[in-house]
C-alpha cells in the first residue's frame, strides 16, 4: 500500500486578495480594504486601502481615498492621500488635494486642485494630519506640464 503524500503546509501567505466593486454597484459609507481594491462602480465617502486602489475608466470615488499605492482611471472628488506612487492615467479627472510620495501624470489627466509630493517627516505628517499651517515651503507641481515645480511658503 502506498502512502498518500499530503501538500506541506507553509506559514507564508496567500496571494494578494483582489476586492472588486463593479459597474452599476454605488457604496456609501467609509470601505476599508486590507487588500488590494478595484473600483468600477461608486463610492460616496472615504475609501481606505493598505494596498494597492485602482479606481477604473469608470470608476467614481466622491470623497477621500488613502492607499500605499494608487491608480487612477476615473473620476475622483476629494483628497487623495498615498504614501507610495500616484498615477493618473490619461483619463483620469481629479478635483481636490493630492498628498504622495511620488507622482506620475499621463497626458490628458485632468487635475483641479492642488498636489503636495515628496516623503513626509513625521512631524510635517502630524501637521498635514491636523491642518496646521506649514513652517517650510511645500514644492508643488502643475500636473498638466511635467517637471514643472512651483515654490510655495505657508506662513
Amino acid at each position: 500500500m502506498k502512502e498518500r503524500l499530503m501538500p506541506k503546509q507553509t506559514d507564508s501567505p496567500g496571494p494578494v486578495q483582489i476586492n472588486m466593486i463593479g459597474e452599476g454597484t454605488e457604496v456609501e459609507g467609509t470601505l476599508r480594504a486590507k487588500d488590494d481594491i478595484r473600483i468600477s462602480g461608486r463610492i460616496i465617502g472615504s475609501l481606505i486601502v493598505e494596498g494597492k486602489a485602482i479606481i477604473a475608466a469608470g470608476g467614481e470615488v466622491d470623497g477621500d481615498v488613502h492607499g500605499a499605492d494608487v491608480d487612477v482611471a476615473g473620476k475622483v472628488k476629494g483628497e487623495i492621500t498615498v504614501k507610495g506612487r500616484l498615477l493618473l492615467k490619461s483619463t483620469a479627472r481629479v478635483e481636490g488635494t493630492i498628498r504622495t510620495a511620488r507622482l506620475i501624470v499621463e497626458e490628458g489627466a485632468i487635475v483641479e486642485g492642488k498636489c503636495e509630493m515628496g516623503q513626509l517627516d513625521k512631524s510635517r505628517a502630524l501637521e498635514l494630519g491636523k491642518g496646521a499651517p506649514a513652517k517650510e515651503p511645500v514644492a508643488e507641481r502643475s500636473a498638466g506640464m511635467p517637471g514643472h515645480r512651483i515654490e510655495k511658503r505657508r506662513v
